[in-house]
């Protein structure tokens, strides 16, 4: 999108919270049932479709509710879950390949000794009392 200047515009609130109610609305989703699958209220819902930033809730709190709006319509990536599972399959591997060159640790058996006795203090009452 470009500016009346041939700068790219800024995408507007209004036109982001309209892109919102219309990808609700082509999965025929209603306000209530999207408020029930993200536990916010329908306001919330509203207030998040209409764009009008006097009525959206506490900035604090709108990326959260984008979150979850976008994962009950069906707008979430997929992207950062395979992007977490690729990095655990590196470690792993780097794990592996670690344990291959330098092998596993060497270790001590476990060396148990007995309890040493528990001298009496002036605050514990003498055996036998």
């Amino acid at each position: 999108m470009m500016g009346p200047d041939g700068t790219p515009a800024e995408p507007s609130v209004g036109a982001f919270g309209r892109w919102l109610l219309q990808e609700r609305e082509l999965r025929g989703l209603g306000r209530d049932e999207v408020a029930r699958l993200t536990k916010l209220g329908p306001a919330i819902i509203e207030a998040l479709e209409s764009g009008d930033p006097g009525r959206m809730p506490p900035r604090a709190y709108v990326q959260g509710y984008l979150r979850a709006y976008a994962a009950a319509v069906g707008l979430a990536r997929p992207l950062p879950l395979k992007a977490g599972l690729i990095v655990l399959v590196a470690l792993v591997l780097a794990a592996l390949a670690a344990l291959a060159l330098f092998g596993s640790p060497k270790r001590e058996p476990l060396k148990l000794e007995r309890p040493r006795a528990v001298e009496r203090g002036p605050y514990l009452p003498a055996p036998g009392r």
